[in-house]
């Protein structure tokens, strides 16, 4: 993994300020920020681990975890909270055979994310499938939309 990094990083050695854009185009070739890609960041930048992560950490675009190759968002909003979210939640952790304290699934297909809000209000409870957005959701639309995107029939 270490070359796929330096030819990301090489541009920006000893460029201190470069945090942000180094750790986007670093996610964007790795898909997430590990410990070790943190930590040759922190290197060529210049900077400590502890620096680097303060900032990745600080920004809600940058994620630590490897994602599934189609990701499930569910708002976890007010609106979203108060019109059942969380059972929109237990039913995509249900359907894809996600364990509480998990968020991917084991063949690395699925992987699910709790978002604070989609600003859909209206649409509550909202859950995003890669790009796609449904609103209103049911557990039995759930259902429904991830066996299709799983290429069963629901």
């Amino acid at each position: 993994m270490q070359d796929r990094l330096v030819k990301i990083l090489e541009p920006y050695r000893g460029q201190r300020g470069a945090a942000i854009p180094v750790l986007q185009k670093v996610q964007e070739e790795l898909g997430y920020l590990d410990e070790e890609s943190i930590s040759e960041v922190a290197n060529f930048l210049g900077q400590t681990k502890n620096e680097i992560y303060g900032v990745a950490s600080f920004y809600a675009q940058f994620r630590f975890e490897r994602q599934g190759e189609h990701v499930v968002r569910v708002c976890q909003g007010t609106a979203c909270h108060v019109r059942g979210s969380h059972r929109i939640l237990e039913a995509v952790q249900l359907e894809l055979k996600i364990p509480e304290g998990k968020n991917i699934t084991d063949d690395g297909k699925f992987s699910i994310e709790r978002v604070a809000c989609f600003g859909s209000c209206a649409l509550a409870p909202v859950m995003v499938l890669d790009k796609t957005v449904y609103g209103r959701m049911t557990t039995s639309r759930v259902r429904q939309i991830l066996a299709e995107a799983q290429g069963d029939k629901p």
